[in-house]
């Protein structure tokens, strides 16, 4: 008997046969790297421009936004979360898991909605507290001050979406915190308040996976679909819908639930979930996901959950049929770019070779992040004293959580980019004359302040005279698995005073491999540390540099120039 995977990879086969060119190829993931739960669009408005957001949970700037004229060449525009005073809270959460999840992107009346939810994750499930839904809006994406400070709206739940019914009426979709048991609600909702015009209506339970959440509806032949995920965030993570002549519901399961998932499989794309579908210019259906490149061993996956695409048939008065998420999907032609059409000169291609030199009349690139909201005193791009880098004062927390998971009020001294390469170097140069006991700067491969790898120059008591301090080379982990063994070892004498470069170099599916050098010399391996470290939870490897105190009161900053984020590989099988 054919497994129900099978048999949609079967389906999909037979709709591209009856007709549909098999001619273009997705190369997956579509957003390597920490991309989960992602919302994508098409807007003929703009251009015929597909435009995707992302969560982004505690990183900041947060919800990137991604476009791209032809579903192959995309680049990041920017972010709808990109100055503090749009939502001052994310700087108090606490957990690893707290953040922003799940943004929905749609655009009506000539505006982008964003519509999401900020979650403090260790508050209990049916607290209201707990939840912080929210709305931002913007007539520009491509202009970081055009989206709006946060309008609030109250949901004991997560993962809302706008729908806009044909009579105009706005309404909110969501899931619903379980105190009785999970299931997706509904409400019309003013969206330029935030206030709510109905209670929240239970529309439909899912089909008995665990936490159904991402809810989705869509009008299309006078039939309101609904698009959920179910099955938790790991290996069981599974797309399912239901279908309802009223917007109101009942809605009635597809009997052949799930329509894409990978549980079960033996594929390198896991946790398949979470799904958006939409349709381009040429009336073809596409979907993104989000998956991780585990395979069923679900142990080492340190770029996290990305974006996946996959094409969609959907024939009239039917539900659709997606074709199975791998490393390279077959799928209907891609759109072609309109004429002279280009992405905003300011957007990023992070994928390519990076090589930053932080010069005074270059900002830093949209792509990079912070944990949490930075503290603008602890960073400069090209200070006068010591021109073309990136001065980090230190902070008074290492990148180690205090009270579980939480920057403080002073933040972290860190700023990273993600990792989105399987094989990849990674390095920086360093200039730090490090004055007081535990000051330290260095590189990181950081998931959350649970889970992290460090290597850094750093000043303790000299194994010789335990009253003079002298500068050693640390690496160190900490994580909820076990972390390799520290290493300290003093900076060799002929190295003192000089510039030094600290990189990180992955050449296989499963390790880091931590080292440093004096700038042009030869590069020496100090620590190696398995991935399994980072691969965690719900975001994804950033690759960063910090400085700190560690809680010792030293002021003394460090210097990084010469960053280099150069990709080896990228695997897919």
């Amino acid at each position: 008997m054919l497994s129900s995977l099978s048999l949609l990879g079967l389906i999909a086969y037979m709709f591209f046969s009856l007709g549909h060119a098999a001619n273009s190829t997705i190369y997956n993931p579509i957003f390597p790297g920490f991309y989960p739960d992602p919302s994508c669009i098409f807007v003929p408005e703009k251009d015929n421009t597909f435009f995707c957001a992302s969560s982004s949970f505690n990183a900041f700037p947060g919800i990137p936004i991604h476009a791209s004229k032809d579903l192959q060449n995309w680049k990041l525009i920017g972010n709808a979360l990109n100055r503090k005073e749009q939502l001052p809270r994310l700087a108090e959460t606490n957990r690893s898991t707290s953040g922003i999840w799940a943004p929905t992107i749609r655009f009506h009346d000539d505006t982008f909605w964003v519509v999401t939810t900020l979650v403090d994750d260790d508050r209990p499930q049916a607290d209201p507290s707990r939840w912080d839904n929210i709305i931002f809006k913007a007539k520009d994406p491509y202009d970081p001050a055009s989206w709006s400070i946060a309008t609030h709206f109250n949901l004991t739940g997560y993962d809302p979406e706008p729908f806009w019914d044909t009579d105009g009426k706005a309404y909110i979709n969501a899931a619903h915190a379980w105190q009785v048991g999970p299931y997706i609600v509904q409400a019309q909702v003013d969206l330029n308040t935030g206030k709510l015009l109905t209670d929240w209506n239970i529309i439909w339970n899912g089909t008995g996976g665990l936490a159904p959440e991402g809810p989705h509806i869509y009008h299309k032949d006078g039939w309101y679909y609904l698009l959920a995920a179910e099955g938790g965030t790991g290996v069981d993570h599974m797309v399912t819908m239901a279908r309802s002549k009223s917007l109101s519901g009942p809605f009635e399961s597809y009997e052949h639930n799930p329509v894409l998932s990978n549980a079960n499989t033996t594929s390198l794309f896991q946790t398949v979930g979470h799904s958006d579908v939409f349709q381009d210019q040429n009336e073809n259906w596409w979907a993104v996901a989000l998956s991780t490149r585990s395979g069923p061993e679900y142990l080492h996956y340190p770029m996290g959950r990305e974006t996946v695409m996959t094409a969609v048939s959907w024939p009239a008065d039917q539900f659709p049929v997606f074709t199975p998420i791998s490393g390279e999907v077959s799928a209907w032609p891609f759109p072609g770019p309109s004429t002279n059409a280009t992405i905003s000169p300011d957007s990023v291609n992070s994928l390519a070779p990076e090589i930053l030199t932080f010069s005074a009349s270059t900002p830093l690139p949209a792509h990079f992040l912070h944990w949490r909201y930075p503290n603008p005193d602890h960073f400069a791009v090209s200070p006068p004293e010591h021109p073309n880098s990136l001065r980090l004062s230190p902070s008074n927390i290492n990148l180690t959580a205090l009270n579980g998971n939480y920057a403080g009020p002073g933040g972290q001294s860190f700023i990273s980019r993600r990792q989105q390469h399987t094989l990849f170097n990674f390095s920086v140069d360093l200039d730090f004359s490090p004055a007081q006991l535990e000051e330290e700067a260095g590189v990181t491969a950081f998931l959350t302040q649970n889970h992290h790898l460090d290597m850094g120059i750093v000043l303790l008591p000299s194994r010789e005279n335990s009253t003079a301090l002298v500068p050693h080379i640390r690496f160190r982990g900490e994580s909820y698995v076990p972390v390799p063994k520290e290493v300290v070892v003093p900076v060799p004498d002929e190295w003192r005073g000089k510039t030094l470069t600290l990189g990180i170099r992955v050449g296989n599916r499963t390790h880091f491999e931590f080292g440093v050098g004096v700038k042009g010399g030869q590069f020496t391996t100090v620590g190696v540390g398995g991935n399994e470290v980072v691969s965690w939870g719900f975001t994804g490897t950033l690759l960063g540099v910090y400085a700190t105190n560690n809680g010792k009161g030293g002021t003394t900053p460090g210097y990084f120039s010469n960053w280099r984020y150069m990709p080896v590989a990228q695997l897919r099988e």
